[in-house]
């Protein structure tokens, strides 16, 4: 693909040389400077409401995007952010028209095919969710593939389509293994499969990387090692998890003797 690429490349700067005229104004990459100022203000805007959203200020995040879509309405990106932002506020219903109303302005953004199964699958609309999953990995300029095949195979478990996950989730693995989210819910479906080797393997890569583990996959691994029967493994990794999580939700869990 790479050297196709080049040789389509060389191909096209030849036929401008034999031509001695440039492309057409409306083929040109669009750079900086072809930014308008209504442009300009709409990014600053935008960058602003992803900052306050990430931070959890949804009423001021909101406010930034009102001002980014008065600038440039057609703003495809500030669309998207709002429903996501009326999904974490709980306005389900405004999510969802937020989120048809951007694919209507941009039919098949990848984004917001992703965004809107991902929040569709949060209500239990397994359905549509794995549609518009299928949909975003249909477009053939979609740079994040793995990003959505995750969700679209934690989607397909929540579902308790186990196998099916475990299918999405290895396609996933097999374009971003370095991604510790991807790894560890494939081993939580590999260890609801009862595919526990396989389980331990993944789950482990995840582990073996201080930066990456935390007290999930401490505690997966753990009931890994518990039904492999590893005791020592299992004693270990409960010391892990009371003296770096102490207050977690899994080393609860642990107290309490709830491996389900």
């Amino acid at each position: 693909m790479k050297r196709l690429l080049t040789v389509l490349t060389a191909a096209l700067l030849a036929a401008c040389a034999g031509t001695g005229s440039a492309p057409p104004a409306d083929r040109e990459i669009k750079t900086d400077s072809d930014q308008t100022d209504a442009d300009r203000r709409a990014a600053i805007r935008m960058e602003l409401a992803q900052g306050y959203f990430s931070r959890g200020q949804f009423a001021t995040a909101l406010d930034e995007l009102k001002l980014a879509l008065q600038a440039k309405p057609d703003m495809r990106e500030a669309m998207n952010l709002r429903g996501l932002i009326y999904a974490a506020m709980g306005d389900h219903q405004l999510a969802e028209e937020t989120f048809r109303r951007a694919l209507a302005i941009s039919p098949g953004d990848a984004d917001t095919l992703h965004n809107y199964g991902w929040f569709l699958c949060q209500r239990q609309r397994w359905e549509t969710a794995d549609s518009l999953f299928d949909q975003a990995l249909a477009q053939s300029t979609y740079r994040a593939p793995s990003r959505t095949l995750l969700a679209k195979g934690v989607c397909e478990a929540r579902a308790g389509r186990l196998l099916v996950a475990e299918k999405t989730l290895s396609r996933a693995f097999e374009l971003d293994p370095g991604s510790p989210a991807i790894a560890v819910n494939l081993s939580e479906v590999l260890f609801r499969n009862n595919e526990l080797q396989r389980a331990r393997f993944y789950v482990k890569r995840v582990n073996d990387q201080p930066e990456q583990a935390n007290a999930q996959s401490a505690w997966l691994l753990l009931r890994i090692e518990r039904k492999l029967g590893n005791t020592a493994a299992v004693d270990d990794l409960g010391l892990q998890l009371r003296r770096k999580h102490p207050q977690a939700p899994e080393t609860q869990a642990l107290d309490a003797g709830r491996y389900d």
